[in-house]
């Protein structure tokens, strides 16, 4: 059997590179699948539809029905109020390149809009995969990229890239994006960027990653020292030092994420007259007021008192900048370590710490080249993808298979 699977092994390796994408892709969803098929046969009553339902309205719940609400029928005009008074649940919390894509896609095929929205999340984790190893590739050599991808494929909360999500849309987008970035074609980032603005609130972090960049890029062409001990100039590889027209384009694609990232908080208010509408929107699942950092400590002072809770964010930040300064991270460039820091940042001002957030930590995908960094053991490396799949399955059960509170409610995914 061993020299069998050496046999299909080698054979496997002389494939197109996408060819081998696509089937760690594939075989990982098929996993996925059979996890959510056996926790479907487990579910018990529920808000949707009666115990124990098939695969395919098993993953269309939670926040699948908020984004066949947005485009079944768009946004309000004027946002919706409950018994309180208070902005209610509405779907101005929700991107609208994705439902809008599903809204195209079942005119163009009379599909439902549900699997309108999955077929679109599948293709989009397929492309997603296809752009990650590219990706992982300027870095990498084959065999390592494509361990990194399967830890990508195989992560706990990799199961939300074939269920009516954005997450699929969104990191195909993001991906695509931190590729061309690194690339330098920062002219060509821009059109992808946009969108992957209008798929999901990755905007802020990714205009605070390419802001950093062009002061980084700036110092390396104007801030050198210079004297004796200044390096000379043609000691520095040509690629590293950027171009004029590397830091102007570079400007531009400054200006446009910030732009998109403010787009769909502009466009809500222009459409309900309220300069607050999504932001009000987005709060109300927390249920609170938007204050930067405060739920990370509120949070902290839950599960680990009054003293070590207001302590646990600052540990978790010096763990976290630790892990950015490792070798293994430090080797994947300075465009994927700014994305990881700026995003991670991002989280920290505007998260508020619960359940989904584990569903929120796929966009920092590039440490998955840094985890297969770490050993070119096979030993490590299965024991990885092994562990990710347990990690799933928990996942799944836990958070994805709903199972009513004692105080109403549950927790989301």
């Amino acid at each position: 059997m061993a020299r069998r699977l050496r046999r299909v092994g080698a054979h496997a390796a002389s494939w197109p590179w996408w060819v081998q994408v696509a089937l760690v892709y594939i075989a990982s969803r098929l996993v996925s699948a059979c996890i959510f098929m056996a926790a479907a046969l487990q579910q018990g009553v529920n808000p949707w539809f009666p115990p124990a339902p098939d695969y395919w309205n098993f993953i269309t719940i939670w926040d699948g029905r908020w984004y066949a609400e947005a485009a079944n029928n768009g946004y309000p005009s004027a946002l919706p109020v409950d018994a309180n008074g208070g902005v209610a649940e509405n779907s101005w919390a929700f991107y609208p390149l994705f439902p809008f894509l599903a809204r195209a896609l079942g005119a163009l095929t009379g599909l439902a809009t549900l699997p309108a929205l999955t077929v679109i999340a599948v293709v989009a984790g397929l492309g997603a995969a296809m752009v990650a190893y590219k990706l992982f590739r300027e870095f990498a050599g084959r065999t390592t990229a494509l361990w990194a991808l399967t830890f990508f494929s195989m992560f706990p909360v990799s199961a939300i890239l074939q269920v009516p999500y954005a997450e699929s849309l969104n990191t195909l987008l993001l991906a695509g994006s931190l590729l061309l970035v690194v690339r330098r074609n920062y002219l060509g980032a821009m059109p992808v960027v946009v969108l992957m603005c209008l798929s999901r609130p990755t905007g802020v972090p990714f205009a605070a990653m390419a802001g950093l960049l062009l002061l980084h890029h700036l110092w390396k062409r104007f801030g050198r020292r210079s004297g004796p001990d200044a390096v000379p100039t043609d000691a520095v590889p040509t690629d590293a030092v950027p171009t004029l027209r590397d830091l102007g384009s570079l400007a531009a694609l400054v200006v446009v994420s910030v732009a998109g990232a403010l787009a769909w908080p502009a466009i809500a208010w222009a459409v309900t007259g309220d300069p607050s509408a999504y932001t009000k929107t987005e709060t109300v699942w927390r249920g609170a007021d938007l204050i930067p950092f405060k739920p990370w400590f509120e949070t902290g002072q839950m599960l680990f008192g009054p003293v070590l809770g207001i302590l646990a964010p600052f540990v978790f930040v010096a763990l976290f900048a630790l892990l950015m300064l490792s070798k293994p991270v430090r080797a994947l460039g300075i465009e994927l370590r700014l994305w990881c820091t700026c995003y991670m940042g991002y989280l920290l001002v505007f998260l508020h710490p619960q359940t989904s957030t584990f569903r929120m930590l796929l966009p920092l995908f590039p440490l998955a080249l840094s985890a297969a960094w770490l050993s070119r053991s096979k030993a490590y490396r299965g024991t990885v993808v092994v562990m990710f799949f347990l990690l799933q399955i928990v996942w799944i059960v836990w958070l994805w298979a709903w199972a009513q509170l004692p105080g109403g409610g549950d927790y989301p995914p």
